[in-house]
């Protein structure tokens, strides 16, 4: 399990094929005033493609990567599963106290998600907690290899980052996500479930997520009825976050039901075509957002890591076969639930946005923030709040100060 440094390389032959590809875009008619109702509008996808094709400096944002980025690979072996050729970033604060982060992302994002709250999580501040973080590209992500067998799912992925933790000297750590990553989505929980108490000792997320979960039992009904209950008193900021749920379950989730059921169909379409790919995606990265001022450049390179990533884009969508079909990926507000302390940050453009008191029964809730701003990538989009919560949480005062042995995050 040796440690290798990695450097983003790009081959000139993959500049060179994507660009012929690009210039041969075929793309389909638009209705008149269409607008965003029938998904990524004809004139932003002309837009990228043309950028993308000529003016777009892949050499250029790839150094950017490589020199803000510590990046590195490791072989970890998954039960069943084999080695798998793991890519992740590893950015140690000065201060050896400081506490070890997981980041783990989702779908459409890769690790580039971490790029933003790197330096403000590793950085030493007076009276401040301070982080080593460690944000691991998923299998079949960015610069991660992709399972070859069929089944890896929830525990697989659970196992490869306790591993990668425990392989980087983090006996204990805390871990932060969204989407995947999330506390309401699986991979963090399953973490916190299987590990928690010994390796990882808190979670915090910024997408809580969760299912009332129906049954005819009297006590799951009773369940049912103090779930619903809270609906009557919510705030406006909640009654607005239900509704755009309800909106986005209404007129956005065709790419999960897609992606959950034939994802190799999908997949053609986005491994030969970046005009495919750049539409699937900068749909995403605008309706999850809020309001967020996406440069062109930015969605380029967020898009072209998935062109060229190590599997390519196809390998992406299949944790959302595996983990449907083992029906983990929402969790009902009862039953049982990890034990070791929780911490949610809320976004008002969360694409999911669920009543507070949900949440809380998903899990030993110690720490919520309500913010004003951001959405699904808060990581990216507001990543001083972000951090600001999990100094908040882990900080001295807070409810999850001092969980992990030896770390503080504080000197002395």
């Amino acid at each position: 399990m040796a440690e290798s440094p990695f450097k983003i390389s790009v081959s000139e032959e993959q500049l060179v094929d994507l660009k012929q590809k690009l210039e041969l875009t075929r793309f389909p008619d638009e209705l008149d005033e269409a607008g965003w109702a029938y998904g990524a509008p004809l004139s932003d996808i002309k837009r990228l493609v043309s950028r993308w094709t000529n003016g777009y400096d892949w050499r250029k944002h790839e150094a950017l990567l490589n020199a803000e980025l510590p990046q590195f690979t490791r072989d970890i072996a998954v039960d069943g599963f084999g080695t798998l050729n793991v890519h992740y970033i590893h950015m140690r604060s000065t201060l050896e106290t400081a506490i070890p982060l997981l980041f783990v992302h989702g779908w459409p994002g890769t690790f580039i998600e971490a790029r933003k709250i790197a330096p403000l999580l590793t950085q030493a501040l007076p009276d401040q907690p301070t982080f080593h973080l460690v944000a691991v590209s998923l299998p079949g992500y960015g610069f991660s290899e992709a399972p070859k067998k069929k089944g890896f799912r929830l525990a697989q992925y659970a196992e490869l980052c306790n591993k990668l933790m425990l392989a980087l000297g983090y006996e204990e750590y805390v871990t932060q996500g969204g989407d995947w990553g999330g506390g309401g989505m699986p991979i963090t929980r399953k973490i916190a479930a299987a590990y928690g108490g010994k390796h990882s000792k808190a979670w915090h997320s910024n997408f809580p997520l969760v299912a009332p979960k129906f049954s005819w039992n009297p006590l799951h009904l009773l369940s049912m009825i103090w779930i619903f209950l809270p609906l009557l008193w919510l705030s406006p900021e909640q009654k607005a976050g239900l509704e755009r749920s309800q909106e986005i379950a209404r007129t956005g989730l065709g790419y999960f039901q897609e992606q959950s059921t034939k994802p190799q169909t999908l997949g053609y379409g986005l491994a030969d075509s970046p005009a495919g790919l750049l539409g699937w995606i900068y749909e995403k990265l605008v309706a999850w957002t809020d309001k967020y001022p996406w440069d062109d450049d930015e969605v380029l390179t967020w898009i072209s890591l998935y062109w060229f990533s190590r599997a390519g884009p196809a390998a992406s969508l299949r944790i959302y076969y595996e983990l449907s079909a083992e029906g983990s990926i929402v969790p009902a507000p009862y039953g049982s639930h990890p034990t070791i302390p929780l911490g949610f940050s809320y976004f008002p453009g969360e694409m999911v946005n669920l009543p507070r008191g949900w949440a809380r029964r998903t899990g030993n809730v110690v720490f919520e923030a309500e913010h004003k701003m951001g959405g699904h990538f808060a990581a990216h989009e507001v990543p001083e709040l972000l951090v600001g919560d999990l100094r908040k949480m882990f900080g001295k005062g807070g409810p999850a100060y001092g969980v992990v042995s030896g770390h503080s995050g504080y000197a002395g």
